[in-house]
């Protein structure tokens, strides 16, 4: 948890500073393309506030008032984030496209260079770091500021590269292009980076309406299950599984057969560790929770998924 707290901290610091000269920056250049950069890692730096003490919170167990943990302040922060970074982007859009039919804007090359220069550095020295941290911290908020740190690399690359042309047209003495490149920019950078936040946003949503994970998770959990009751005669097996933030919590409900010996609680909850170990192997932190019924109307309504154990 430290650790997390900490690359969460970095992240935050490196916001502030980018969006910090980022602003100061805006008013020496009058360039648009930084102010939104600036306004970006300003904005990601107030949630990141946010997401520092989610992340503690994450790691706590249930209580009284939230019985079924924190894991769900995780979604809640990351939909929080694409919904802010998408808003940004849709005005940044639309006031570069008045910009842009009204004549323009100047600004000052130069300057905007040395900004994006920086800029570029220190994004890509942000995402190294959170990808780094991923070796020791497994966290959907430390993953989700590495992609947000990645998309800034590449927007601020893109924002060089535009001014260097700036430079050079200027150069070349083509003077009347110069008044459109900023506005531009910044229509393209948030066409080609709107799907970012649009996915980070609709991923999280899903996690708080309690939709069932990617395949990817959700399949090999349902073998795992399988193989945990192999021995054990069934009529039926059914599966849900919601994963909010970090947390993957599965449901099973086994319907035994109807000529299947009453079992102990002992050797029902052999069975609980055994299924729970099993999905261990693909997925941590868990909540398993393993229900034994000889009746099917416990485990309607059939939402959950039947389980086939393997041969």
């Amino acid at each position: 948890m430290r650790r997390e707290s900490s690359t969460l901290a970095f992240s935050a610091f490196m916001a502030l500073l980018i969006g910090s000269v980022g602003i100061v920056a805006t008013l020496a250049t009058n360039s648009q393309a930084i102010l939104l950069d600036g306004l970006f890692n300003l904005i990601y730096f107030c949630v990141a506030l946010v997401t520092i003490k989610v992340s503690k919170l994450a790691s706590r167990p249930d209580s009284d008032s939230y019985p079924f943990g924190y894991s769900y302040f995780e979604s809640l922060v990351n939909l929080c984030k694409g919904l802010l970074i998408l808003g940004v982007s849709l005005f940044a859009l639309v006031d570069a496209v008045v910009a842009l039919l009204t004549g323009g804007r100047m600004i000052s090359a130069g300057l905007a260079v040395m900004y994006a220069l920086f800029a570029t550095a220190a994004c890509s020295l942000t995402a190294w770091v959170m990808h780094r941290s991923q070796r020791h911290v497994h966290s959907p908020l430390v993953v989700a500021d590495k992609f947000n740190w990645q998309v800034n690399s590449v927007i601020s690359a893109a924002v060089l590269a535009a001014f260097c042309l700036v430079l050079l047209f200027e150069h070349l003495g083509w003077q009347a292009v110069l008044p459109y490149v900023d506005s531009v920019l910044v229509i393209a950078v948030v066409v080609l980076c709107l799907g970012v936040p649009v996915r980070m946003a609709s991923q999280a949503l899903q996690e708080l309406l309690n939709k069932t994970p990617d395949e990817t998770v959700a399949e090999p959990v349902r073998q795992a299950v399988a193989r945990g009751l192999a021995d054990i005669e069934t009529q039926e097996v059914r599966v849900r599984m919601v994963r909010p933030g970090r947390l993957l919590y599965v449901m099973v409900h086994v319907v035994l057969a109807d000529d299947h010996p009453q079992s102990s609680l002992v050797s029902q909850d052999r069975s609980r560790q055994r299924i729970e170990e099993e999905v261990r192997q693909y997925y941590s932190p868990v909540v398993c929770d393993v229900v034994f019924t000889a009746d099917k109307r416990w485990a309607a309504p059939s939402c959950g998924l039947l389980v086939e154990k393997p041969p």
